[in-house]
């Protein structure tokens, strides 16, 4: 397998299962091909692993190909958008050449007294405002009849001045007697009602439709008792064509022009900052840079630092950029915006979902290669979380399991270098406690293992996890105490509802990001232990009710009964045997003994 073959190859594996457009660079690094997905793993995976294409045009691309990006998207429909503002921008030879004059239709509601609402495919920086794009001129049509139909919004193009309307120099044309406008040409409608409507009809087309589904659908109530179901059924395909369409891109707005996007996130040693350049409304580029961090740089450090790169590395001019965190900069007739909410707040989001997957890849991608980097990198995330003066390399986690107070067993699992050490794991039976008590019976566990440990002259872990709140950790703590090691280890609490994370003697919860690695390892930790404790504690329990139906009979002794099950591996199986394989497990007398019991009707 040639470097190429395995470069893709990885690149390929490492894609996630989400909507985006993927990019084929060939060996100049030069885009030759832009396409979109709505899955982008099984979409780029589907060139590679067929073994000949059936087009020669395909089999060269495939040829051409030394790389491969790509840009998450929200939805199918955005990567549709953003295909086409791409194959626009670079024009790749592989791709079919798009027209500037084919491009996607957009809803205009006009800047003008009583404003007209219709489609258009150019934008024109009046005032007016516009919503899409979208893909298809069948769903823009349908939007416009649905606002139509709800509103009645006028279609002439009049131009409606006071002056005019007052003078009554217009009269109710042909569309006003059929009921589909209501004549604000002629002063039946005012123009705060007309206003009211177009207010609505932007809220619809801004996704906020959610009073006027309740509406029709209680205007469908009353046409069906009225057994009118032709209109019923009219509004019910208003309301599908509401459900079904998606009213703007998250990728593309044109209130948003010549804006550069930054984004970043971190880890222990890098940190990953991903750049969308924003042009007349479009994202025209993508590109996410790794800076390794020398010192204890902030994420504003590094964030500034790559600003000035890029910019300079992609000749921007933009007087706007978007920031994912707040910066203290000043850059010379630049506004610096830290967007909260609306559509700047979701390109920030999108921009930062492209820096996280730039950032797994480069995870996974080094895992591999150096495993020890992923090891210190979780543990070292660990550290930080909890303020621990050392890396947890050894960690030990403990719960308990029983039924009312039955069978009562616990567990302790071990990690060491943040992965399970099985043969160190520890199950134990409960000594000292009678009936349900959970607190006493860690208090016995913790005690025991780290008892034994001090004895046997063996290293404590460096972290010691506790499954349950701060009941649970209390006990433990006095366990701790007792050997008088408090201070040679960390004890904590993790309390399931919420996922808290509780310190001995702080009432106040710490909660951890709960997509970050060392909670990952907390709970896996957790879950473990809880595995471990539970398989014991039924292993336990199923050995003594066998035992048990079998000590029932009256001359057969707990020995007894255990070397038949250790024989025969179920009770089922020692009913069913003969007095001579009986013998096999157990004396002959015995072995009568329990054929008897089984077999009253038989000699």
């Amino acid at each position: 397998m040639t470097a190429k073959t395995e470069k893709l190859k990885q690149i390929i594996a490492d894609l996630p299962q989400k909507p985006g457009v993927y990019q084929y660079f060939d060996v100049d690094q030069k885009i030759i091909y832009v396409g979109k997905a709505k899955k982008l793993k099984n979409r780029v995976s589907s060139y590679f692993n067929k073994i000949k294409h059936e087009s020669g045009k395909t089999r060269l691309l495939v040829s051409k190909i030394v790389d491969i990006k790509f840009i998450v998207v929200e939805t199918e429909y955005d990567a549709l958008l953003l295909e086409n503002t791409l194959i626009k921008k670079h024009q790749p030879r592989y791709n079919i050449l798009l027209r500037d004059d084919k491009t996607y239709p957009w809803i205009c509601i006009k800047k003008e007294r009583f404003p007209r609402v219709f489609y258009t495919r150019k934008l024109i920086r009046d005032g007016s405002d516009y919503f899409g794009p979208y893909a298809s001129v069948k769903t823009i049509r349908t939007l416009i009849e649905l606002l139509n139909k709800l509103y009645r919004f006028r279609t002439c193009s009049y131009f409606l001045s006071k002056e005019s309307v007052d003078k009554k120099k217009f009269k109710p044309c042909l569309e006003h007697h059929i009921g589909n406008c209501k004549a604000p040409c002629a002063n039946l409608q005012t123009e705060d009602d007309y206003n009211q409507s177009v207010a609505h009809a932007k809220g619809i087309l801004k996704g906020n439709y959610k009073d006027v589904l309740v509406s029709l659908k209680e205007k469908i109530a009353i046409l069906v008792k009225d057994l009118k179901f032709e209109q019923a059924e009219e509004i019910k395909q208003q309301i599908d064509a509401l459900d079904n369409f998606q009213s703007r891109s998250t990728v593309v707005h044109p209130t948003i022009n010549n804006v550069d996007v930054f984004s970043i996130v971190t880890d222990d040693k890098y940190g990953y900052v991903n750049y969308l350049r924003v042009m007349s409304g479009s994202i025209v580029q993508s590109h996410t840079i790794e800076l390794r961090k020398r010192l204890d740089e902030t994420e504003e450090n590094l964030l500034e630092i790559a600003i000035g790169e890029l910019r300079t590395v992609f000749n921007s001019d933009s007087k706007e950029l978007f920031t994912s965190v707040e910066l203290d900069l000043e850059i010379p007739g630049v506004e610096l915006h830290f967007p909260q909410r609306g559509d700047k707040k979701k390109l920030i989001e999108l921009s930062l979902k492209n820096a996280k997957y730039f950032m797994l890849d480069r995870h996974r991608a080094q895992d591999k290669i150096d495993p020890d980097r992923k090891k210190n990198r979780v543990l070292t995330q660990i550290k930080d979380d909890l303020r621990l003066a050392e890396l947890p390399d050894h960690i030990e986690c403990f719960d308990n399991s029983n039924i009312q107070g039955s069978y009562p067993v616990a567990a302790c699992v071990v990690f060491i270098g943040g992965k399970p050490a099985k043969k160190m794991y520890r199950k134990f039976e409960i000594k000292t406690v009678v009936g349900p008590d959970d607190f006493a019976s860690m208090e016995e566990v913790v005690y025991r293992r780290y008892k034994r440990l001090l004895d046997e002259n063996k290293p404590l872990p460096q972290l010691v996890i506790i499954d349950g709140g701060k009941g649970q950790l209390s006990s433990a703590m006095k366990s701790i105490d007792k050997l008088g090691i408090r201070g040679r280890l960390t004890v904590i609490g993790i309390a399931k509802r919420l996922e808290e994370i509780f310190f001995p003697g702080d009432s106040i919860p710490l909660y951890i990001d709960k997509k970050s690695e060392s909670l990952k390892v907390i709970q896996q930790l957790r879950n473990e232990a809880h595995r471990f404790g539970i398989t014991f504690h039924r292993q336990k329990r199923d050995k003594s009710t066998l035992v048990t139906s079998l000590t029932s009979i009256e001359g057969i002794g707990e020995t007894a009964a255990t070397k038949l099950l250790a024989h025969f591996k179920s009770v089922k199986r020692v009913k069913e045997a003969t007095i001579d394989e009986l013998t096999e497990a157990v004396n002959n007398h015995q072995a009568q003994i329990v054929f008897a019991h089984h077999n009253p009707t038989k000699e």
